[in-house]
């Protein structure tokens, strides 16, 4: 999560959306930088407004409406075979939380269980970006695949950034049934409604 102070903008990381690559490029130029503990890195919006938002508000002087917040989503299928990917690396073999020997259709049919086993237990975009009510809790969304957020965050903050990838899955084939996309699709559907929130 970065703060930047000046401009009244927060910016929400969404875990494998690729902001910690934005961050490294950004932090230099932000006046809060939280890297950890994880819960803090990847505050979502409820967190962010029921513990972060009333302390920068109260210590900046800053009023609610004056901090906005920006954040990206990703395609839900694709932000699951970032997963996927990521739990498939060599490091994680023998963990419990390992993908290898896993087929990416059993990991989506695992993450749509109520208590999904610990390997595909990776929380929602839903979760991290929607408020109480369903609605859009972040005020600006862009959507992951479109690159657009980079874009806006240098216009926004009068910078301009070269982004390095960071914390990247691994390069693999992924295929999903189509038995089991309609089915991830009807059980989930939050993860598509908040990504159809996103600007395209």
């Amino acid at each position: 999560m970065l703060v930047f102070w000046d401009q009244k903008l927060v910016l929400l990381s969404v875990p494998k959306t690729g902001t910690t690559a934005l961050e490294g490029a950004l932090s230099p130029h932000a006046d809060i930088v939280i890297r950890n503990p994880p819960p803090l890195k990847h505050a979502p919006v409820y967190r962010y407004r029921r513990f972060l938002k009333p302390l920068f508000i109260q210590g900046g002087g800053a009023t609610e409406a004056e901090l906005q917040t920006v954040a990206a989503v990703r395609h839900p299928i694709d932000w699951l075979s970032s997963w996927y990917r990521y739990r498939h690396r060599d490091d994680l073999k023998g963990h419990a939380n390992s993908t290898q020997g896993i087929s990416f259709d059993d990991f989506v049919t695992e993450y749509m269980k109520g208590k999904p086993a610990g390997f595909a237990n990776v929380g929602a975009q839903s979760k991290f970006l929607l408020d109480g009510d369903g609605n859009l809790g972040v005020d600006h969304l862009f959507r992951y695949e479109t690159g657009d957020l980079q874009d806006w965050l240098e216009q926004r903050l009068g910078i301009n950034v070269t982004i390095n990838q960071r914390n990247v899955s691994p390069k693999m084939p992924i295929s999903l049934s189509p038995e089991v996309e309609a089915k991830f699709r009807r059980k989930c559907a939050a993860e598509f409604d908040v990504w159809d929130m996103g600007q395209s």
